[in-house]
């Protein structure tokens, strides 16, 4: 299957209200330009220097999503031109990108991360962590907090998997309820990869990050 028709059977099987990342990391110029020339706008990559590269050779309307831990030595090299920091996973890490995005003058869109797979190697706030520093967070005038993100485990138990969506949905609604009832802007739930992405659109999912099942296998 090509990557066009990959990206064509993908999208029928979403909701108009679901939004499709194309997970680009490890990926060649060619086979972004493909998936661009599809009609995709919305790529992700969790390597700042990749990231930084691809930036400059490919078109520049793409919405670049950073996704990966990100280091706070490395945020200067994207802060000023990636669309989304999807993978805020730590308050030190939100402080840092909000001093230089104040910096700069500019307001990023960032995701929280939260940690629900049973994997101890996923990175991310717990719900305590997250209902502790909130208020801290959403007073950094230089990021605006627009939703969560949240990876399940690896694993084959899919009712697990919907439990741990279902996690992050419950998370999401609580902090709509208690510290974002009038902010339009916080509305996205970042959940469902190549292997769970149909799990995530019945969990509440409005981002699905997809990258074997446009690409292939690396």
């Amino acid at each position: 299957m090509t990557i066009v028709e990959a990206i064509s059977e993908i999208q029928k099987e979403l909701p108009p209200t679901v939004k499709l990342v194309a997970v680009s990391k490890f990926k060649s110029n060619e086979a972004i330009l493909e998936a661009y020339a599809a009609g995709l706008r919305d790529f992700a990559e969790n390597r700042p220097q990749e990231l930084k590269n691809k930036m400059s050779d490919l078109p520049g309307d793409i919405n670049w999503h950073f996704i990966g831990h990100l280091q706070t030595n490395k945020i200067k090299m994207i802060i000023d031109k990636v669309f989304m920091v999807q993978s805020i996973d730590n308050l030190r890490l939100a402080m840092e990108v909000n001093k230089e995005a104040e910096v700069r003058h500019i307001v990023k869109d960032c995701l929280i991360q939260i940690h629900i797979a049973r994997e101890e190697t996923k990175q991310g706030f717990s719900e305590t962590e997250l209902l502790e520093s909130i208020i801290e967070l959403k007073a950094l005038s230089g990021i605006r907090i627009c939703g969560l993100m949240g990876m399940a485990s690896f694993i084959d138990d899919s009712l697990k998997v919907k439990s741990e969506f279902s996690t992050l949905r419950t998370l999401f609604l609580k902090l709509k309820d208690l510290y974002f009832k009038d902010c339009d802007y916080f509305r996205e739930i970042s959940m469902g990869m190549s292997g769970d992405y149909n799990l995530a659109i019945e969990e509440g999912s409005t981002i699905v990050r997809i990258g074997t099942k446009i690409f292939g296998n690396r």
